[in-house]
């Protein structure tokens, strides 16, 4: 069993969205950099973008285009209202998750 492949796609998106909502504003390579820069080297900007399209698909962040110095036009993305209510279910689901897993991990059983 791939425990952290699983383990990973159950938490990048709520990872994604606590990104985006601390910086209210953002660049996709942005985000990238930020996971890697916090542990989550095997992380590919292809396995980002996907994500980045259903995120906006359903409605919990918004992108526009900007200019750039250094190039083309790029991408920025925000959280929307749908998307804040989606990181704090996301939020209170990891916490209580965690608080229980680690309660039998640390042989703490009813």
């Amino acid at each position: 069993m791939n425990n952290k492949s699983q383990l990973l796609k159950g938490s990048l998106e709520g990872c994604v969205l606590k990104i985006i909502d601390l910086k209210d504003e953002i660049y996709g390579y942005d985000i990238a950099r930020i996971l890697k820069d916090n542990g989550f080297t095997d992380i590919s900007e292809g396995t980002l973008y996907p994500l980045y399209t259903r995120l906006q698909k359903n409605g919990f962040i918004s992108s526009k285009m900007k200019e750039s110095p250094l190039g083309p036009a790029r991408k920025y993305y925000s959280l929307t209202d749908k998307g804040r209510e989606e990181l704090k279910d996301f939020v209170d689901t990891w916490e209580y998750m965690s608080k229980n897993i680690n309660d039998i991990i640390k042989g703490n059983i009813q």
